[in-house]
């Protein structure tokens, strides 16, 4: 891992959904010469958009007045070597290009999801008795975007059916508040689970040989809704993996934490040219739910409702 370390790669997508866009980085080797970019971006298990920061120096002028039309989408892919992951999706919400010295350096702001949470109004009507894992389908359809749940869920039906008008955001709490789910959008996907519980039971093995740096740190949470108390768990760092996501699990091997955590938030960090190129997470203890994972296994085994991952 420590050679792979200063192998440092990304590429950039900008441009409008559906038309004309330009790409930089290393597209066509890890070794070519690639523009100079510096990123920070935040991720969350929260409604709330995650936001991002990149800083590119010495874009053309034509790429930059792509940049700044309306509602253009940013894609970033960072890693190691030709091992590049999805790091930031998401519309650019400001643009501004200064001088610095013989260069100019352009910074944006980008949102995730943010034109789909802004714009998107919807008109449901379904009549008769309707689960509601299809009503999350036809929303996510009406956005535009895909959407995955996790496996253990549980969906409620509407036996009088789904009427609603408004933005579409506000219709996914609704669903989401009657089943008793949480929901956010990480990288453009709108992701559906159970409160305080991972979107999937695939891990991430994190210890000093697979990226863990530093000593973790013991951390409290508050609650994030009223159907969760308040827990417990660590912040760690690592060399950048976009691979781990919001709610994805890690298993940390560490002299101070060791365990299997869900990742609550993370900051991934990085500049190709110099400085940190790494993730900072928080991570919390996964405790069990025995009546909840009682009631998913006699539903699993009864065949009633598909445990399949869409």
């Amino acid at each position: 891992m420590a050679n792979e370390n200063y192998m440092r790669t990304y590429t950039m997508k900008c441009g409008k959904k559906g038309g004309k866009g330009f790409e930089i980085g290393n597209i066509h080797s890890d070794a070519e010469t690639t523009l100079h970019v510096s990123f920070s971006v935040e991720k969350c298990d929260v409604e709330s958009p995650n936001t991002a920061k990149i800083q590119v120096w010495n874009l053309s002028d034509s790429n930059l007045k792509i940049l700044d039309s309306k509602d253009c989408i940013v894609e970033l892919k960072a890693g190691y070597g030709n091992n590049n992951t999805l790091i930031l999706a998401g519309n650019v919400t400001s643009v501004i290009t200064v001088p610095e010295n013989a260069d100019r350096m352009t910074e944006m702001e980008v949102m995730d999801g943010r034109v789909e949470l802004r714009d998107t109004v919807i008109c449901l009507s379904i009549n008769g008795s309707v689960n509601c894992k299809d009503i999350y389908k036809k929303i996510a359809k009406k956005m535009g975007v895909p959407i995955t749940f996790a496996g253990d869920l549980l969906f409620k039906k509407m036996s009088n059916g789904f009427s609603y008008t408004g933005k579409a955001k506000n219709a996914l709490q609704k669903i989401a508040k009657y089943c008793g789910h949480r929901w956010s959008i990480q990288n453009q996907t709108i992701q559906i689970t159970w409160p305080g519980r991972a979107v999937s039971a695939r891990g991430f093995l994190l210890n000093s040989e697979t990226g863990l740096i530093s000593i973790p740190k013991r951390i409290t949470i508050g609650s994030t809704s009223d159907m969760e108390e308040s827990l417990t768990g660590w912040e760690i760092e690592y060399f950048l993996n976009g691979a781990i996501g919001v709610n994805d699990v890690v298993k940390i091997q560490s002299a101070t934490a060791n365990g299997y955590f869900r990742v609550y938030k993370v900051t991934i960090d990085g500049d190709n040219m110099e400085g940190d190129w790494m993730c900072t997470a928080q991570v919390l203890e996964i405790k069990a739910q025995p009546k909840l994972d009682k009631k998913v296994d006699r539903v699993k085994n009864s065949g009633t409702i598909s445990k399949k991952r869409t």
